[in-house]
């Protein structure tokens, strides 16, 4: 399974927010699949920052 790159899935969560934010009328299909896209990236990171606490908490203890 592909790491997320987290960087890159903030880039894309910013550009989500910056879309809501620029647009002056929000088409509603299209922000529904906007707010999918980002739920998404949220659950992916979410996972990812649990693996990267994980591997930091392995590392911290090979040190003690």
């Amino acid at each position: 399974m592909k790491k997320v790159d987290i960087n890159e899935a903030l880039k894309k969560l910013e550009s989500i927010a910056d879309w809501f934010e620029n647009e002056s009328e929000v088409d509603v299909e299209k922000g529904m699949e906007k707010v999918k896209e980002g739920v998404g990236l949220i659950k992916m990171l979410r996972g990812r920052l649990k693996e990267v606490q994980n591997e930091f908490n392995e590392i911290k203890a090979g040190l003690e």
